[in-house]
């Protein structure tokens, strides 16, 4: 779901720079206002305007008229600009035009449109949301020309204004994401370096290779149908176990899907902890998930995901670990090992991971990160925001049987915030993308490691990862995803391989309590494992000093600075 909203949010930035191309130069030129077919860029106390049948005339035929040649002459654009400009205002975005006027009716499609109104309101300074998503529907449902930014122009039904002052703040809250995270990317890097060349392992090429599947082997997946009476809620359960049982307790992994997604989007994961002798959980998220998408985008719901997934989610986990536990005698001869339970999650799975783990929802940190005029580059406050319409209440959702979390991409910053992630004890593995747009690294999963409060926790960072498994994808949105050329595809197979490894060597430590499986949670073997072009860094928790700080020195003054627990200065 994230990669269908990252495909309008990459149409809007690659093409804001080229509509105000022409106009930066003129910033200070006062230039009349016209009546009809304008784009109004309001810079106090200047208004500039340009006409969209100028564009127009530029896209199609190459010519540059008297307006657009005054604000290209002034803004200094020479040739190859003037022609990247005339591909960016024809590029079409395939889409399909009832899902997207779907969607855009949605809470999570009407946030997002408010957002980008704020940037580009109607003419006189009303947010230009509807007008925005008018223009967008009637452009995509255009089968000549289809979704493109001149289209999108030409179906304005009004004049709109470009509040330049937003726009470069938007601009400038971009440009400070992709430097800081090419920063901590170097960081990561440096750190991963220096941490490995202070521990003591062995030679990995004789260790047993835990990319691959392990020697216990894989019993054929099995689905069983659940039903909690006391949320009267019905959801499936995936259960995918070993051929043989190994000696003594079985480890127990729940593993949780994102937003949009489903149990079986994960079960080669779970046949990789399978083979190493863990049963596997992977439950259904009625209200979050694949099915509920399909029930958005076919007409019959108008939300991309139920807002009391917040609740509901952490609830399945351990109802799930409840069912096993009347299960455990009759079905698995008692040998479940129950009281020590892994938990893993990817994006809103990432969320009830770290929920049942010991993060508390903090509405004082969603009220400071929601209600901001420009969010900033953070596709998971469409997400994270709607917590905001729970009742206000304390929720505690911790399991004490879960006794360890590995996350992949979680949605954490605003929902829970320092204080909410503050409560987390237990062992936490935190997994991210340098390219993920919808839960940057920089700001999600980096304050989290931060905030977490256990010496057990590892921050894994792989260049090029960018949230979703692009092997999984449609036809549809590979094609969208091709559609921005700045976006540089991973190997989806050099990740997996981080992923089997790791999930394997997290869950021997820290559910297993399998100290022989230590070795591979160091800096040492993600940097022997790692491979181009997607290296992979790992750090264990001394980083968080050096990464906060690395923080706090690249923040723009709109975000305040973090600390680790121990290390919050007294005036802050």
């Amino acid at each position: 779901m994230f990669g269908f909203i990252a495909s309008f949010k990459g149409f809007f930035n690659k093409n804001i720079k080229y509509l105000t191309l022409a106009t930066l130069a003129a910033s200070f030129v006062v230039v009349p206002v016209y009546a009809q077919s304008r784009l109004i860029f309001i810079y106090p106390p200047f208004n500039l305007s340009l006409g969209v049948d100028s564009l127009e005339l530029f896209a199609n035929e190459g010519v540059v008229n008297n307006e657009l040649a005054y604000y290209m002459n002034l803004a200094g654009v020479n040739e190859e600009q003037k022609e990247a400009f005339r591909v960016a205002l024809l590029k079409k975005a395939d889409l399909d035009p009832v899902e997207v006027s779907r969607f855009f009716n949605t809470p999570m499609g009407e946030e997002l449109l408010t957002r980008v109104g704020t940037l580009f309101s109607i003419q006189g300074g009303r947010n230009g949301k509807y007008a925005l998503r008018g223009a967008i529907v009637q452009a995509t449902f255009d089968q000549k020309e289809g979704l493109t930014l001149l289209n999108f122009l030409r179906h304005l039904a009004v004049n709109m204004q470009f509040n330049l002052l937003e726009v470069f703040e938007a601009a400038s809250l971009l440009e400070s994401l992709g430097e800081g995270t090419n920063a901590i990317v170097a960081e990561m890097k440096a750190l991963s370096s220096q941490q490995a060349q202070l521990e003591t392992v062995p030679n990995f090429s004789t260790l047993g290779d835990i990319r691959q599947l392990g020697s216990y082997g894989v019993a054929p997946s099995r689905q069983i149908r659940l039903f909690d009476e006391s949320r009267q809620r019905e959801f499936n359960l995936l259960l995918v176990q070993p051929q043989r049982w190994r000696e003594g307790k079985t480890p127990v992994i729940i593993l949780s899907h994102g937003l949009a997604s489903r149990p079986e989007d994960f079960e080669q994961r779970a046949k990789q902890l399978a083979s190493y002798g863990f049963l596997v959980a992977l439950p259904q998220h009625p209200g979050s998930d694949f099915n509920q998408l399909q029930a958005m985008l076919q007409g019959f719901s108008r939300e991309v995901f139920k807002v009391n997934e917040f609740i509901d989610r952490p609830l399945d986990v351990s109802y799930v670990i409840d069912e096993l536990e009347r299960r455990n005698s009759r079905e698995f001869g008692g040998r479940l090992d129950l009281n020590n339970v892994g938990v893993m999650g990817h994006s809103f799975g990432g969320y009830n991971a770290l929920a049942v783990a010991g993060a508390s929802l903090n509405f004082a940190a969603l009220e400071a990160s929601c209600n901001r005029d420009i969010w900033g580059p953070n596709l998971s406050l469409l997400l994270q925001c709607r917590a905001l319409e729970l009742p206000r209440k304390e929720y505690n959702f911790r399991d004490e049987r879960v006794t360890a979390a590995l996350v992949i991409n979680p949605v954490t910053s605003a929902v829970f915030g320092a204080e909410g992630l503050s409560q987390v004890t237990i062992p936490v593995m935190l997994g991210a993308g340098s390219s993920d747009p919808a839960t940057p690294a920089a700001i999600e999963q980096l304050k989290a490691f931060v905030w977490i409060n256990t010496n057990d926790k590892y921050f894994v960072l792989v260049e090029g990862q960018a949230h979703v498994n692009f092997s999984q994808l449609d036809g549809q949105m590979k094609a969208v995803l091709d559609s921005l050329p700045e976006l540089k595809l991973p190997k989806q197979q050099i990740l997996d391989t981080y992923g089997n490894a790791l999930l394997v060597a997290f869950a021997e430590v820290h559910t297993a309590n399998n100290e022989q499986y230590r070795p591979f949670l160091t800096a040492s073997f993600g940097n022997y494992i790692s491979r181009q072009p997607n290296p992979m860094y790992l750090v264990r928790s001394e980083a968080e000093v050096p990464l906060s700080a690395l923080f706090n020195s690249r923040r723009t003054s709109r975000l305040p600075a973090i600390y680790p627990r121990n290390l919050i200065p007294n005036n802050d």
